[in-house]
């Protein structure tokens, strides 16, 4: 048996891109978090940069074109699921995180936090919940 040569040099990262079939269930998936974080149009549209009109269009099932800030803010919002699902072991324990205070961020909710509007909001809230998660 011959031995050969492996390759241990690091390659370079390149993330796949987000297809429109998997933006497509990212939104279904965000769209059935929503109702259960119990978050209003409003505030969905917040997170997610949109008019409202355009969300509760999305939301009857009509959606349109998913740019990358879209796919960016929707890939934010399911991390953030992901380790609510890891941290607690009741899931309405996590949706019902959303809303409480935190002292992490000033008393605020999670949710506040995110209601800034910003991709770095959405950002922060699931950084600190990595972090909580011993994830770095």
């Amino acid at each position: 048996m011959a031995l050969h040569p492996l390759e241990t040099k690091a390659q370079d990262f390149a993330p796949d891109p987000i297809t429109d079939a998997e933006a497509a269930a990212m939104l279904r998936a965000t769209l059935t978090l929503f109702e259960k974080w119990g978050v209003i149009d409003d505030e969905a549209a917040t997170l997610l940069d949109l008019p409202v009109r355009t969300y509760r269009r999305w939301k009857a099932g009509q959606p349109g074109r998913l740019d990358r800030d879209t796919r960016a803010r929707l890939s934010n919002l399911l991390g953030i699921h992901k380790v609510l699902r890891l941290l607690f072991s009741e899931p309405q324990r996590g949706y019902d995180w959303i809303k409480a205070g935190n002292a992490a961020f000033n008393g605020k909710s999670a949710l506040s936090v995110m209601l800034g509007g910003e991709l770095t909001d959405l950002m922060r809230v699931r950084r600190y919940l990595d972090a909580e998660r011993g994830a770095w």
